[in-house]
């Protein structure tokens, strides 16, 4: 969804940039999901594949205890529980049907929300870098979860960057959502820790 360009200018020239300082806060963490996700192998399988959805799945159902947009985690877990059914479906392994979340009542989410939010849109961009790699690999799955928006990812992003620039106009601000973003990342950490001891 592209914003007006009257919307780019409310921003003053001087406000920091939160990206910058996002990327910043979260470099170290987003390192080590990067290296230990389990894609990250140097031939992932099907198998791996659906450990990562799986992964995926239970990290948003934690993110649910944070003050997070309520709608865009419940269209996270609808397209994760998609692509798994699929997956399940070629590996032929039962599907035990879609998790059921607890149910919140929507809270403001604030600055901290928007770091969170950031690194779940984020994850969207990153997820189109994996279908590339992968996509010939895993066939005939369609990976439709790391395809994200399609085409549309790319101008996604720059649309929610746009948006998070809007709400996080002070240094207080950022550093919230810095927290949050950190926060969601460390979460995703400790997801990958349970999974590995149970595995």
């Amino acid at each position: 969804m592209a914003l007006p360009a009257t919307d780019i200018r409310r921003v003053p020239a001087s406000a920091p940039d939160p990206r910058d300082a996002l990327r910043r806060a979260t470099a170290h963490l987003h390192a080590e999901v990067d290296a230990n996700m389990p894609l990250a192998r140097p031939n992932p399988s099907l198998a791996d594949y659906r450990r990562h959805l799986a992964l995926l799945a239970d990290w948003v159902r934690a993110l649910r205890a944070l003050p997070v947009d309520v709608d865009r985690l419940d269209d996270e877990a609808r397209r994760l529980d998609a692509d798994l059914t699929e997956c399940e479906r070629l590996l032929n392994i039962p599907h035990a049907g879609p998790s059921q979340d607890p149910g919140r009542a929507d809270v403001a989410t604030g600055p901290f929300g928007w770091g969170v939010a950031y690194v779940l849109e984020g994850s969207r961009l990153g997820g189109q870098v994996m279908y590339r790699r992968l996509a010939d690999t895993l066939a005939p799955h369609s990976l439709a979860y790391l395809q994200g928006a399609g085409r549309e990812t790319g101008a996604r992003w720059a649309a929610f960057l746009i948006e998070l620039r809007q709400q996080l106009r002070t240094e207080a601000d950022i550093g919230a959502a810095c927290e949050g973003a950190v926060q969601a990342f460390a979460l995703l950490l400790a997801c990958h820790r349970v999974r590995e001891r149970s595995a």
